[in-house]
């Protein structure tokens, strides 16, 4: 095989040598455009597109990666994640491999090895066993997962022997786990926040990426810069502007607020040499998906997620090798194709619906979706798991229920987004690899009555 087609070979190959990762790799003679890797879109909203992903842009994704969050030979990596998306393959193996960092891998997923193995440095060794301990004892530095890892391992750890606990509560704390990644889903501030109070002060840190741009936007290395629901700043090599479409034109900085007081909320839009080169035999499709620009700075790919700036006083403390972190911050509303509900001439955002309902101690897992409705062309709908110990909550004692919801989320949410339409699951939301939900697939599911209503 020639290594000058192949990234990976070619990243071992300069390391067995001997060379600095971080210094003296540079991706010498492997910026053939005819390509470096091919991946399949996820597929939750049409159906899944190759993208070819040259070598040049393989390079610049990792990188950005090794330069904003600092991967170093000190790093041991716990690899949790499938490798058909660039969530495992570029942030979780090209990346850290760019910077001699280690990387051990724990698959397919289970909740109970993974607490063990974060927590085997720690489990002081038993003068009264004869059973040899663990090997791999090297603590894990960074994890890099999608929320409902998050979710199974906070989950499962009560269960836990108290030695394993202890264990892995300081496996996981800042001193130890140096950084910890949560991505490919939206985070639930719950989730976010239990994490945090179980890691004696860990902070998940959350980004935006997609197959076809690799990481594009993510939050900074300082605590301060985490800010719950935001995606951070633009990466290095990254160039990111928000496009209003109903306005036709851009968000310039400056201008995230109309003139109502209302939060301008436009497509986000990437170019650089992070971005892919085309879908694999499909011209109309890359086409459609790229908008040239004036400025002769190249063209523009429209990711379909919409997104508010927003400045955040706390955030963007200037830290050194983080100067990319400083002005407003991204705040994902949606794909525009699933996620943003028109009705009654209001553009509504399921995802911050879907974290007002998280907070409450009966729902366990919620997709909010538009259901069709006559008079405001579509309302508001919402599939959820309810959470066991909280189901028969309702009034009365009955089962947890549609007006109950809505009583709990008056005052949190204006009338017209709480949901009108209400179903449940028992056995959790169907999700793929990455933990997303295929909400058009769920829609005809659950709403099958509305829809051909």
């Amino acid at each position: 095989m020639d290594p000058e087609h192949t990234i990976l070979l070619r990243i071992l190959d300069e390391i067995e040598m001997g060379a600095d990762p971080v210094t003296q790799l540079r991706f010498q003679g492997m910026l053939d455009p005819r390509g470096g890797m091919m991946l399949y879109t996820s597929g939750t909203t049409n159906r899944p597109k190759g993208v070819f992903l040259p070598q040049s842009a393989l390079s610049a994704q990792t990188q950005s990666l090794v330069e904003a969050w600092e991967y170093s030979p000190d790093d041991r990596l716990l690899h949790l994640m499938p490798l058909h998306h660039i969530h495992g393959v570029v942030n979780a193996i090209l990346a850290p491999l760019l910077a001699g960092s280690s990387i051990e891998f724990l698959f397919p997923f289970n909740p109970t090895a993974v607490w063990k193995r974060l927590g085997a440095p720690f489990i002081p060794p038993s003068k009264a066993s004869s059973i040899p301990t663990e090997p791999n004892k090297e603590k894990i530095t960074f994890l890099t997962a999608v929320p409902t890892i998050y979710n199974r391992l906070l989950s499962t750890h009560k269960s836990l022997p108290t030695k394993i606990q202890q264990a892995t509560q300081t496996a996981i704390s800042p001193i130890n786990l140096r950084l910890n990644i949560s991505g490919s889903a939206a985070l639930p501030t719950p989730t976010k926040t239990a994490w945090t109070e179980l890691s004696h002060g860990n902070v998940l840190l959350e980004r935006y990426g997609m197959t076809e741009v690799g990481m594009a936007l993510s939050c900074g290395l300082n605590f301060a810069d985490r800010v719950d629901n935001s995606v951070g700043w633009p990466l290095p090599y990254v160039e990111c502007r928000l496009f209003d479409a109903d306005a036709n034109e851009v968000i310039m900085p400056g201008e995230e607020i109309d003139a109502t007081g209302r939060e301008r909320v436009g497509e986000i839009q990437l170019r650089g040499p992070t971005v892919f080169k085309e879908y694999w035999r499909n011209e109309k499709a890359t086409r459609e998906e790229f908008t040239e620009d004036e400025d002769g700075g190249g063209r523009w790919f429209k990711t379909g997620d919409v997104a508010v700036r927003r400045h955040v006083a706390t955030a963007g403390v200037r830290r050194e090798g983080q100067e990319w972190c400083r002005g407003p911050l991204y705040f994902i509303q949606g794909r525009t194709s699933v996620d943003i509900i028109k009705t009654g001439g209001e553009k509504v955002s399921a995802l911050e619906i879907e974290r007002e309902l998280l907070t409450l101690p009966q729902v366990a897992e919620a997709a909010v979706l538009a259901v069709p409705s006559r008079k405001w062309g579509q309302k508001v709908g919402v599939v959820l798991v309810l959470s066991p110990d909280f189901a028969n909550t309702g009034r009365g004692g009955k089962t947890w229920g549609i007006m109950d919801m809505r009583r709990a989320l008056k005052g949190k949410l204006a009338a017209y987004k709480i949901p009108s339409e209400m179903r449940t699951l028992k056995d959790g939301l169907p999700r793929n690899a990455m933990g997303k939900v295929n909400k058009k697939s769920l829609a005809k599911l659950v709403f099958a009555d509305l829809l051909e209503s």
